[in-house]
């Protein structure tokens, strides 16, 4: 589809939309102009939320939280099967003993161990109460800022379980590209599926492709074969982006008896999930579907972070300090080094921070000139007289609307983003040639040894109780559900709300603030 004429647009977007409209209109424009409209849509979207509420109305506060319990509210298989048996969870790590032929009678229920979660835990969602919609970072329902408590469900065990672990065929699927820690969650899920007795488990090789292509054999997977994968960067079921319709997924699903699947991926992937989640409750079918968020990006709305980022930000360090020793060798050296980041620049902020040795931090968040007296370049100029070096670091989405637009997509519908950094570059060895001032110019793209690369051992404890909590809750009969972590607790989150877009760093944010602090760069505008 070419792109929307400019004249249509803001018609379009006066006008009421669905979701479905919305991200039809999204996937039609360039990526600038994607950029705009996403955040119009979404201060429509709150605007259209503040609307709705009546502030007048002394019952608001609790009326808000009623639809926000609505919206939070996790599905589970007794919606789609109201008489769907529960059993002693065969979890307990109290006691143990041998398995028998009936596997959900195999280890004794105690009843009496703390270890199981109640169904009405809650995580709070949100632990700062601002007082004024000025403060930086804050985020308010009404303005006076009002504080509303806001709830999310608690992960883990539960003392009741929906599927006999003997009658489970549980499938495995990664998609998307590469992420740190993916061989982690893979082998977490394994085990903890052993765990509960599970003896039928699968790997889907090459993400929902080899749902449908026949040259593609399910993997058998068990403790043996997973025990060393997360030695090792990448993913043992290897990765795809695109694939069958929803249809053909869930066909296939039944054909192979699956009815445990834990899907790996970001946004793109995870709405693939909820799709089969969907499909399988019109179908009235028992299978439950549970998302695991992988993005190096940090990008899922609602979470702390996603698996991957702690590693992702440490090997940049690696780049980063290459970069400077390039720069701080040469006579007035300039380091320039591209990090991953299509929508938000926290992996570029946070390295930024944890290096100390960068001067310049581009993100797509924040508008930036490279020309003029407020400018990348004539700051560069300004670096270079004062302390003889500098390093820039730029995440890959930013500055965008420099570059030449481009229709283009992946796979994954993803728009094809221009090489930013070999703009900057060509940029800043332009403006110095013209000038007649010498500058030796580096530049270091890192991207695929960043994202290819074993998860630390932050990462791999995320990964870990990441792949826990997933099993946990396809026993606890959730489906359409996602995992993360939410002011440092562990919850479980409704797809959709976590799907609504990508989460984006706010320019007004303390840690943004920090990191200007510790770069001391201007505003370049």
């Amino acid at each position: 589809m070419g792109a929307l004429s400019p004249a249509i647009i803001p018609a379009l977007l006066a006008a009421p939309r669905t979701a479905r409209a919305d991200q039809a209109l999204l996937t039609s424009v360039s990526y600038a102009k994607r950029r705009r409209i996403r955040r119009r849509i979404q201060v429509r979207a709150e605007a259209a939320k503040q609307a709705t509420i009546n502030f007048s109305d002394l019952d608001w506060k609790s009326k808000y939280q009623s639809d926000f319990e609505a919206r939070f509210r996790i599905p589970h298989i007794t919606d789609v099967i109201p008489d769907a048996a529960s059993y002693p969870s065969t979890f307990c790590l109290k006691m143990r003993s041998p398995i028998s032929s009936e596997f959900s009678e195999g280890y004794p229920s105690d009843e009496a161990w703390h270890g199981y979660i109640n169904n009405d835990d809650r995580v709070l969602l949100k632990v700062i109460r601002f007082s004024s919609p000025t403060s930086a970072g804050a985020e308010c329902i009404d303005p006076n800022c009002s504080w509303i408590e806001q709830w999310v469900h608690r992960a883990g065990p539960r003392e009741k379980i929906y599927f006999k672990p003997e009658e489970v065929k549980a499938a495995i699927v990664t998609c998307g590209g590469l992420c740190p820690g993916l061989n982690d969650v893979i082998r977490q899920i394994v085990i903890t599926l052993e765990i509960y007795g599970v003896k039928k488990i699968v790997g889907i090789p090459f993400g929902y492709r080899g749902f449908s292509d026949t040259s593609l054999a399910e993997m058998p997977l068990s403790r043996k074969v997973v025990q060393n994968i997360h030695l090792s960067g990448g993913s043992l079921l290897g990765v795809s982006r695109g694939g069958p319709t929803v249809i053909d997924i869930v066909e296939s699903m039944e054909e192979r008896g699956i009815n445990m699947i834990f899907v790996l991926g970001g946004n793109g992937t995870h709405a693939g999930a909820n799709a089969i989640h969907e499909e399988c409750r019109k179908s009235g079918l028992k299978i439950a579907v549970v998302g695991v968020p992988k993005t190096i990006d940090n990008d899922i709305l609602l979470m702390d972070k996603t698996f991957g980022f702690d590693t992702a930000v440490e090997e940049a360090q690696r780049a980063i300090n290459s970069a400077y020793i390039e720069a701080h060798s040469a006579y007035r050296g300039i380091g320039i080094v591209k990090l991953m980041g299509r929508s938000s620049g926290f992996i570029a902020m946070q390295a930024s921070l944890a290096s100390g040795q960068i001067d310049i931090c581009l993100i797509p968040e924040v508008k930036f000139n490279l020309h003029g007296p407020h400018g990348v370049l004539n700051h560069l100029k300004y670096l270079l007289e004062r302390k003889g070096s500098a390093v820039v670091c730029v995440a890959e989405g930013a500055g965008q609307d420099l570059l030449q637009k481009t229709n283009a997509t992946d796979a994954s519908g993803n728009i094809v983003l221009g090489d930013i950094g070999v703009h900057i570059q060509q940029e800043v060895k332009k403006f110095f040639k013209e000038m007649g001032q010498p500058a030796d110019v580096k530049y270091i793209d890192p991207t695929y040894m960043i994202r290819a690369c074993r998860a630390n051992a932050s990462d791999g404890i995320l990964c870990t109780v990441l792949g826990q909590n997933a099993v946990h809750g396809a026993f606890a009969g959730y489906s359409g559900i996602t995992v993360g972590i939410c002011n440092t607790h562990y919850a479980y989150f409704p797809i959709p709300e976590v799907i609504a877009q990508p989460k984006v760093l706010d320019p007004n944010s303390r840690m943004w603030h920090r990191c200007l602090t510790s770069t001391g760069q201007p505003d370049f505008i």
